[in-house]
């Protein structure tokens, strides 16, 4: 067996939040070893060929960034462009030949837009929930960065005791009922509390509240803007900046235990039999979902498994590559200005109630609630020239209350996912499908047992298990780093710095950054 090798910090994990917090310690000087099951970097932040003999570089997993802060940007020296959607969302009323375009730049046409839809109250109360939005954003976005603040200490921030009570403290399905009259309206508002979390919004866990903060906050806007080059041009950023900083990373090694005086082992995934292979870290970071955690440190020596339960997702990812923007029901809106934006799919508020009520069921929702967005329209250079030529696009769709529990097939899904959308346009959409150098259709459905399978994710969960307020109770321990930035676990040496940190969730980095800066005030 080789010597083990001692670095100031081991990272499990090398999806982006491993990457941010690897950059910024080995920037600081330590020693950093990240180690990674898959063969490339990145995790699910990652883009890829999807189809073969296509030249399209898709984003396969994840899509739009608006959590990564400027700071993380500046700090590391990332060259990142993201480009801002002129459209904010596009919502075909289903049965109709009408909808609801919402246009950053034309506030007239999106009243004009509101009234065609017979909803010309909730123009107004849209308005007024942004402008309560923004001020919820002002608040909470500048401590993203910092060690996390107390709920008192946010609240005082916020300086607004009944909206805090309202967007804090009551279901999210209260306020969208006391603020809008049109189910559509209602809808268009609710998705950003439901992408990655399967509740009802009257859920008294509060746990769709939740994803709707952080759907709104980010970059102080609540802006999801485009990256160019593909969300693997995110991660590959942060690996190129982590490399120069002395990183050394390992690719194919699955990590097997961790134990808590920071011993790693792990095993070459091109040679299952081999012997283990042993790190230690003065720190491990654990850039993997909490109860995956759990596991490791349970198949260590003198550990038992913490008691959690395991996490469960709930989406289902369909990309598509088209020979071109399908025609929509409603003539009055252009597919370059529907697609430009959000595209909702059958997500009024009483259609997301039905389905969480369907998905409890044990059945597939009919139609299933889906919403798409078109990487290709804002930033081509993910297609090859000929295809742009050819006027080809890309088209994502992200299907939500699918959860992990109904044990559907990858068909089953795509299936469904292919008919709610075909529901409200005014032509199928497999026609338009182009097909690859083998002449099958460019279509690719990623399910939440993909996910568990190809990136480690129990349950397929997107945040690696329910979110959590960026902010701590009152009565919450502070005495330690990690508990100030929202990364401990029941062992000092052992922090998390993914998705499942206390402000984790979304490719923002937050999770590596707390973690970084937890070792560094640590070891200051």
């Amino acid at each position: 067996m080789p010597a083990v090798q001692n670095f100031d910090v081991v990272v499990v994990g090398g999806g982006h939040n491993g990457l941010v917090a690897a950059a910024y310690l080995a920037r600081a000087g330590r020693s950093v070893c990240v180690l990674e099951k898959n063969d490339v970097l990145g995790g699910a932040a990652v883009s890829a060929y999807a189809f073969e003999g296509m030249d399209a570089r898709l984003s396969r997993y994840s899509y739009l960034v608006s959590l990564l802060p400027r700071t993380i940007i500046d700090e590391l020296g990332l060259d990142l462009e993201l480009i801002r959607r002129r459209y904010s969302s596009y919502t075909p009323e289903p049965g109709s030949d009408r909808g609801l375009l919402i246009d950053n730049h034309d506030p007239a046409a999106t009243r004009a837009s509101f009234s065609a839809l017979g909803a010309e109250h909730d123009a107004d109360a849209f308005k007024g929930l942004t402008a309560d939005l923004a001020r919820v954003a002002a608040a909470v976005w500048p401590t993203m960065t910092g060690p996390l603040p107390t709920e008192s200490e946010v609240r005082r921030m916020l300086g607004d005791d009944a909206l805090w009570t309202e967007l804090f403290e009551h279901p999210l399905g209260r306020t969208l009922r006391a603020r809008f009259e049109n189910d559509l309206v209602r809808g268009v508002v609710a998705t950003d509390g439901l992408i990655g979390t399967f509740a009802s919004l009257d859920d008294p866990s509060l746990q769709q509240n939740i994803c709707f903060l952080y759907h709104v906050i980010g970059g102080g806007t609540g802006d999801w803007d485009v990256p160019v080059g593909g969300m693997g041009a995110v991660t590959g950023e942060l690996e190129r900046v982590a490399r120069e900083a002395g990183v050394e990373f390992r690719t194919g090694a699955e990590v097997v235990s961790v134990s808590p005086t920071g011993a790693v082992a792990y095993r070459s995934t091109a040679d299952e039999g081999g012997d283990h292979v042993e790190v230690r870290g003065g720190y491990v970071l654990a850039n993997v979902a909490p109860t995956v955690l759990d596991h490791l440190m349970a198949a260590g020596p003198n550990d038992e498994p913490e008691p959690t339960a395991e996490p469960e997702g709930a989406q289902t990812k369909v990309n598509l590559l088209l020979r071109r923007l399908p025609h929509l029901r409603d003539t009055s809106v252009s597919p370059e200005a529907a697609f430009g934006g959000t595209f909702h799919i059958n997500e009024l508020e009483s259609q997301l109630e039905q389905a969480v009520r369907d998905a409890e069921a044990g059945r597939i929702p009919s139609p299933v609630p889906a919403e798409i967005y078109c990487h290709s329209l804002t930033d081509p250079s993910i297609l090859a020239p000929e295809l742009q030529d050819q006027g080809a696009q890309t088209l994502t769709v992200f299907a939500l209350h699918t959860p992990h529990r109904l044990g559907a097939s990858r068909d089953e899904l795509q299936a469904a996912v292919l008919a709610s959308l075909n529901s409200v346009l005014a032509e199928p959409i497999e026609p338009l499908l182009l097909t690859d150098a083998a002449g099958r259709p460019c279509i690719e459905t990623k399910t939440t047992a993909d996910l568990e399978r190809a990136l480690g994710l129990p349950g397929g969960h997107i945040f690696h298990g329910p979110l959590s307020w960026p902010f701590l109770p009152d009565d919450a321990p502070r005495s330690t780093a990690a508990e100030r930035w929202g990364v401990a676990t029941r062992h000092a040496r052992i922090l998390l710095c993914g998705a499942g940190t206390r402000r984790g969730g979304g490719v923002s980095g937050l999770g590596g950054h707390s973690a970084a800066m937890a070792v560094l005030d640590d070891t200051a």
